[in-house]
């Protein structure tokens, strides 16, 4: 079986995109030296070589690494690079694996936002915050908890290191998702820097009497232009989300099934309603690797913060819900889902014990008329008291690589999309089989009118350095570290060819684009020509992160 190869591992530069910058990228680097200094210009190959690969493969090694904490030199530098025939390509956490910050050519410069991690502003009268694009969703959470504030989507499983840049690049989503939508559907205006140094602001900020960025649609919607963009139309400085109370209630149920069909309808069900901030569902396989990946130092932790009121403090009752909480999950421990099932996990939060409560009857009714049995809500529980956890699980529990795919359709679509995904993979499982592919499945809700489908690809094969500078030191070395396959590698990016050729030919909608899913090609043909427009206005040079979302790149 076979399928277009994987677009997402740029191909070797060949001499022509080698050549003719060369002296140019020398010149170029002591310009960004004397601009930036010594320590914030990266030139070592290995530091190269690192910053140039994803979670999933290696890109062309870029010339060069900058890092800096000031907008307004940041600008000046990137217009250094694209004056002097070079690409910019910007990099958050490097936590994503679709190449969507793999370099494509050998004079590219990639932009290292980690300096930029202020928290610029908290205005707990208007409920908005400004932070910076290296800061990460953590840091965030961590600094509203104690004003009794949120984000409505409030980050990702990687969040303590993921990014907001990162995150208004590629469609973050995961915790407050199913209430709240996405990170892009919390923001309301940004800062851009373009290819030629310009620095754009969007919504009430981009108005010339404007204080404060406090809203995002006074006229055509400009920030929503540069969202999910994968970088292809500036650089993301800071961004301005709306904020909302933190819930006063919070709570928690699991549902077990025997089948995807009554699972994946019982997620729809809740999240038309409205009921829940986080729902999910995960197939067995999924359950077995989570269970399998968790230390008995994790899972002490976990109870800990359980113990402690969901590791939000609180007062007496909170405290004491924590404990009883924490007692169930030690005595059910990893017994919390019966084998071979399929499970729904919900978090609910209200204004109010009461309200809380009325959400979780109403979820236990719509799970319970699908064949839902309840079960120990160990699960979501334990997700919520320990929100951004080291990020060990880049890795497999057997020091595994992973590579997850996602096609996001209406839930009248869902049961389509799942049995079209089974039927892509069946030809695929003799050969899987023999070079020791796995798949598992994840099913989220995504607000009340959005679906997502993720299969997941696992694998051994080399780890790449991401994976090394990622999960800690003691982890790593309990593991087998495994040796190369190239062979299963190939297999692998031809089946996810195909189930991103499958996502494309029903119409999905994909988040964490990169250079993997088709968007160019998969538009409207007039659709098509004003993001070509859009590109050519604000990177008339098509130095900005070219290759990205199927846009014409340049030599």
């Amino acid at each position: 079986m076979s399928a277009s190869p994987d677009p997402a591992s740029p191909s070797p530069p060949d001499a022509a995109e080698r050549a003719p910058f060369v002296t140019d990228v020398e010149v170029l680097v002591e310009r960004l030296r004397r601009l930036l200094g010594d320590g914030a210009v990266e030139t070592g190959r290995e530091q190269r070589e690192a910053c140039s690969a994803d979670v999933y493969g290696r890109g062309v090694t870029c010339a060069a690494v900058i890092r800096c904490g000031d907008a307004g030199i940041l600008a000046e530098a990137v217009r250094l690079v694209t004056a002097s025939g070079c690409h910019v390509v910007p990099r958050g956490a490097g936590l994503s694996y679709t190449g969507g910050y793999l370099p494509v050519a050998e004079h590219s410069v990639i932009v290292d936002l980690a300096p930029m991690n202020r928290i610029l502003d908290i205005n707990p009268e208007d409920m908005t915050l400004t932070a910076e694009a290296g800061v990460t969703w953590a840091q965030i959470h961590q600094a509203l908890q104690p004003l009794g504030l949120r984000l409505p989507f409030f980050g990702t499983f990687s969040g303590a290191r993921a990014t907001v840049g990162g995150g208004l690049s590629n469609g973050a989503l995961f915790f407050g998702t199913a209430r709240y939508g996405t990170a892009a559907d919390a923001v309301l205006g940004l800062e851009v820097l373009l290819a030629d140094g310009t620095r754009l602001r969007t919504g009430q900020a981009g108005f010339r009497q404007a204080s404060k960025g406090f809203y995002r649609t006074c006229g055509p919607d400009l920030t929503g232009l540069f969202l999910h963009d994968a970088g292809a139309l500036g650089v993301k400085l800071q961004a301005t989300f709306r904020l909302i109370e933190a819930p006063a209630a919070t709570g928690f149920a699991s549902f077990a099934f025997a089948d995807r069909g009554a699972a994946a309808r019982a997620l729809s069900a809740i999240a038309r309603a409205g009921l829940a901030e986080d729902a999910y569902v995960f197939d067995p396989q999924t359950t077995a690797r989570n269970m399998a990946g968790t230390s008995t130092r994790q899972a002490l932790a976990t109870l800990r913060s359980v113990a402690r009121g969901q590791g939000g403090g609180g007062g007496l009752g909170e405290r004491l819900r924590g404990l009883a909480a924490a007692l169930r999950m030690a005595a059910v421990g990893r017994r919390a889902v019966p084998s071979g099932a399929w499970s729904l996990h919900v978090v609910c939060a209200g204004a109010s014990l009461a309200a809380l409560r009325a959400d979780l009857v109403r979820c236990r009714r719509l799970a319970g008329a699908e064949g839902g049995r309840e079960i120990a809500d160990s699960v979501p529980r334990a997700v919520r008291a320990s929100l951004f956890p080291n990020l060990n699980a880049i890795l497999g529990p057997n020091g595994e690589r992973w590579a997850a795919t996602n096609a996001k359709v209406a839930h009248s679509d869902a049961a389509a999309m799942l049995a079209a995904v089974d039927a892509t993979l069946e030809p695929w499982q003799a050969g899987m089989a023999e070079h020791g592919i796995s798949t598992s499945l994840v099913l989220i809700a995504i607000a009340n009118h959005a679906f997502s489908v993720e299969p997941v690809l696992h694998w051994r094969d080399e780890w790449l350095p991401i994976h090394r500078q990622t999960a800690e030191p003691d982890h790593l070395a309990q593991l087998d570290t495994p040796s190369a396959d190239p062979a299963a590698r190939a297999m692998v990016g031809e089946i996810r060819a195909a189930l991103v050729g499958l996502f494309a030919q029903h119409g999905a909608a994909s988040n964490q684009l990169g250079k993997l899913y088709p968007y160019m090609e998969a538009l409207e043909p007039a659709t098509a020509d004003l993001v070509a427009g859009l590109k050519q206005l604000v990177d008339p040079g098509g130095a900005m992160n070219p290759g990205v979302l199927g846009l014409p790149r340049r030599p």
